[in-house]
């Protein structure tokens, strides 16, 4: 008989309790049930909301019909899914059958879509119509994939998830599956090159609501949740399915893109109590200034930020305009969520807070002993959440998990008080002089000048083969000036650095950009700047 998790709040740290025989769809979305939760709001999307009742319902629909097709347990199931209720119902409908779901990133080229189509052997795909041409030829070189199911009113001449939900059973006998069975994929979002397929257990979601969901952030069952990251990403799945689910509560989605006024929009039109957003949306939010606390959730109550790190300059003047401070803490696709993150009422902008209760942090220096107070050091982290490895990349997962370990590449320092301040990616870090130059706390202090909008920082050889700070600037005016005046700016910017911080951190190179290359989780890609060709 599958059994449910158990959280004892009273343990410091919460302890959090699997049992050996175990699936996690049965204890997120059925539990509601036997909780007396039936008739509550789940979610909410752009056609409608649904009720735990309804979703249940759903969740057993799709699982069975994965099951008709010839789905067996441990067999794998591509989701291209907007933000729908067609996605908890796919996703928790083949978890709960023993199938594994893994969501992909909806914003890929058919390239790559088609890589993870290979890399995955999935036997059947599930995709929203309007991305349809993309899977189509991205599924022409996946020899394993069997079904394309179509989530839609057009079903491209194939499968319809409707029509399969609609005359499948709407009873679904759980999968005999156990704690450290996979339960889902989720690929890296690829900030540093290809993105790898992140194997994740039965075990690992609810630590995650149990540990910074109710420990740290407090969700109650009456919150009402929105997240500009959308499900496929670790963080939104997190924020709009695991923790809301985990307390009873409810969701708000949206198939559309987050941009500033979208999320705006949503803030308006539903009024969640919690935001979850990333740093260069704030950041752009801020940067209308129309955008206001009366022009967003009279209900707000916290936002969090996770993705990047989160500027302080940002932090600070979302709370002086909105009201309402930003938690920002960091995750990852390896740990799933949160692990690192600002305490409500403790925030100290500029850092990312402190080690969520039930994990363990550590910072390293470049021999693995940990690292004197204020000496930058790679970032490990232990906690339940832990994934088991990345799927056939043995050589990267013996590099990342080790023993109970798993190792960021994330660059940290920590203060006497015990919170961690951010410096940036390993392969970001720079050698200028003999220092160690941290890129963010560059594009911290670029930021914070009232003309720049966002801001990235590389390396760059100068003409001794010497590596110094190179920037690229995305300017709040975009039609700004050019020539002799944008020489005078660069001027203005460099000497803005040189008088916040120290001098051989200022950017040699300033270039004026209209954007920068992001993956769909909104984090920098660098290394497309480090490229010869980039501009």
């Amino acid at each position: 008989m599958m059994g449910y998790s158990e959280v004892d709040a009273g343990q410091t740290p919460p302890r959090v309790t699997i049992p050996r025989d175990y699936n996690a769809a049965a204890d997120l979305v059925d539990r509601n049930l036997a909780r007396g939760n039936a008739k509550r709001t789940a979610l909410i999307d752009d056609n409608g909301s649904y009720t735990y009742a309804e979703l249940a319902e759903r969740v057993n629909r799709a699982g069975n019909a994965l099951v008709n097709l010839g789905l067996t347990q441990e067999s794998r199931v591509a989701m291209a899914l907007l933000d729908t209720v067609d996605f908890p119902s796919v996703f928790f409908g083949a978890m709960k059958a023993g199938i594994v779901p893994i969501p992909l990133n909806t914003m890929l080229t058919a390239n790559d879509l088609g890589y993870m189509l290979r890399d995955s052997r999935a036997r059947a795909v599930v995709v929203t119509e309007e991305l349809y041409p993309r899977i189509k030829e991205a599924a022409e070189g996946a020899p394993h994939l069997k079904h394309i199911i179509v989530s839609g009113k057009d079903g491209k001449g194939g499968k319809r998830l409707d029509e399969l939900m609609g005359t499948a059973s709407s009873t679904l006998s759980v999968a005999h599956t156990q704690c450290d069975d996979v339960a889902f994929w989720l690929y890296s979002s690829g900030s540093t090159g290809s993105p790898k397929g992140v194997m994740h257990l039965h075990n690992d979601p609810v630590p995650t609501a149990a540990l910074w969901g109710l420990g740290v952030l407090g969700i109650k069952q009456d919150d009402l949740s929105y997240s500009a990251a959308k499900m496929f990403f670790a963080y939104g799945l997190g924020n709009t399915l695991t923790l809301p689910l985990y307390v009873g509560g409810a969701a708000a989605v949206t198939a559309q893109r987050p941009t500033p006024d979208g999320v705006m929009a949503m803030l308006k039109k539903h009024r969640p109590s919690i935001y979850y957003g990333v740093p260069t949306l704030y950041g752009a939010i801020l940067a209308d200034p129309r955008n206001g606390k009366s022009s967003g959730s009279d209900r707000l109550r916290v936002c969090v930020s996770a993705g990047e790190a989160l500027p302080e300059d940002v932090g600070k003047r979302w709370k002086e305009r909105f009201g309402v401070d930003i938690l920002d803490g960091i995750g990852s696709t390896e740990m799933l969520h949160i692990f690192l993150a600002n305490p409500p009422g403790a925030v100290r902008y500029g850092t990312t807070g402190k080690p969520v209760p039930g994990y363990e942090c550590r910072v390293l220096d470049e021999h693995g002993a940990p690292a004197k107070q204020g000496e930058i050091g790679e970032l490990v982290v232990n906690g339940p959440s832990s994934a088991i490895g990345y799927w056939n990349q043995r050589d990267k997962t013996r590099h990342t998990f080790r023993g109970p370990w798993t190792y960021t590449g994330d660059k940290y320092t920590v203060d006497a008080d015990g919170y961690y301040r951010y410096c940036g990616r390993s392969d970001d870090m720079l050698k200028v002089g003999g220092n160690w130059v941290s890129p963010f706390e560059v594009e911290a202090t670029l930021i914070s000048h009232p003309k720049v909008l966002e801001a990235a920082v590389v390396g760059h050889e100068d003409e001794k083969g010497l590596t110094k700070p190179r920037a690229f600037v995305v300017l709040k005016d975009a039609q700004g000036s050019t020539g002799t005046d944008r020489a005078a700016l660069t001027r203005e910017l460099q000497d803005f650095v040189k008088a916040k911080l120290a001098p051989y951190k200022y950017p040699r190179w300033i270039d004026y950009v209209d954007s920068l290359p992001k993956t769909a989780t909104g984090k920098i890609q660098r290394f497309k700047l480090r490229q010869p060709a980039a501009k």
